[in-house]
């Protein structure tokens, strides 16, 4: 008989977004490395703590959806640790709660399945400490950007050891993570999930738990993390989160025709898409600082003051993916993945 530890994860109904989670243990005459998805039970929670529900009808359902090696805790010959994300469902079992984005965005994952879309997200980010950006004094500003990106040395860069932990965690979770660098602020970083073969749910299944680990893992330094698109105001860089996107025909011989294709086809749908593309998005897309304004849509090769970048190896091969560089580090990625859908998979 095994006992297993189940940190049990969902995402909760405040504005922007928090993840909440909490453990149950349960008793299965499984191995501990065999719990499989099936073998994990639907549990419950009181959403009138997490802004889903009012006091007179509190009851939410978690319904389990994927799962993880739990990298937070060890486990020995007769404990399993998993991390279960679920989506949120009412109290009659079977209809999506009004937050649960991911049942909605399923949907259209299914629907697009025959274009072959590949995602990966670039998700930055930022510590804090004592209220302030990791890496700033304790009044005033350090000096200015420029030799903090992709630094090295204890001038230059700061919580190195938590991103180290963080993509340990990750990995050992088994989640789709390909890289990590320092940002262009001071305390902030960034890190990237998915590539070659990963659709919408799964790329923000696993953003989401990448999140999760990240804050815990934070939590250990007692540090804390923020999404916020625009952390320090003045002459300082937002936080994205970069969406590469691609069909199987952007990455075949004479992809670059459906790549410029699909980016007229982003340009008619701006609005839409900035409408789901995270909270405060005019604080970070000022048309400065590496962003295209909100106000205007352009597409460029190479041009990081665009709203849409192709890169330049995408040009030179003449086949590849965008990056569609507008979403927030706030965004909800199973909205932004099927906002993108909708518009180029039409």
């Amino acid at each position: 008989m095994t006992n297993f530890k189940l940190e049990y994860l969902w995402i909760d109904g405040s504005e922007p977004w928090g993840i909440r989670s909490k453990t149950k243990i349960v008793r299965k005459n499984i191995h501990p490395q065999k719990l499989l998805l099936k073998d994990v039970e639907y549990w419950g929670f009181d959403g009138s703590s997490t802004d889903q529900a009012s006091g007179k009808d509190s009851d939410c359902i978690l319904k389990p959806v994927n799962i993880f090696v739990d990298p937070n805790r060890g486990s020995d010959a007769r404990t399993g640790c998993y991390l279960v994300l679920c989506e949120v469902i009412k109290s009659d079992g079977k209809t999506p709660h009004k937050t649960n984005k991911r049942a909605r965005a399923a949907r259209e994952a299914e629907r697009c399945d025959k274009f072959e879309p590949w995602f990966g997200l670039e998700q930055e980010y930022t510590f804090f400490k004592s209220n302030r950006p990791l890496g700033f004094p304790a009044a005033g500003y350090p000096e200015p950007q420029g030799k903090y990106y992709c630094g090295a040395g204890a001038d230059r860069v700061f919580g190195r050891a938590i991103v180290e932990a963080h993509l340990s965690a990750c990995i050992r979770a088994g989640l789709s993570i390909v890289g990590v660098n320092a940002e262009v602020m001071p305390g902030q970083w960034e890190f990237q999930i998915g590539g070659p073969g990963i659709n919408s749910i799964e790329v923000s299944d696993h953003l989401w738990v990448a999140r999760y680990l990240l804050l815990r893992v934070a939590e250990f330094h007692n540090l804390t993390v923020t999404f916020e698109p625009k952390p320090v105001h003045g002459d300082w860089n937002g936080a994205g989160c970069h969406v590469n996107f691609s069909t199987g025909k952007m990455r075949v011989e004479g992809g670059m025709e459906t790549i410029i294709d699909a980016c007229e086809k982003l340009a008619t749908k701006a609005n839409e898409h900035l409408a789901v593309y995270g909270d405060g998005i005019d604080k970070r897309l000022t048309g400065e600082h590496e962003t295209c304004s909100w106000r205007e849509f352009k597409w460029g090769i190479a041009d990081r003051t665009a709203s849409v970048r192709i890169p330049r190896n995408v040009e030179l091969a003449g086949a590849g993916y965008l990056e569609d560089r507008r979403p927030n580090a706030n965004c909800d990625p199973y909205m932004v993945t099927t906002r993108i859908l909708k518009t180029v998979c039409s």
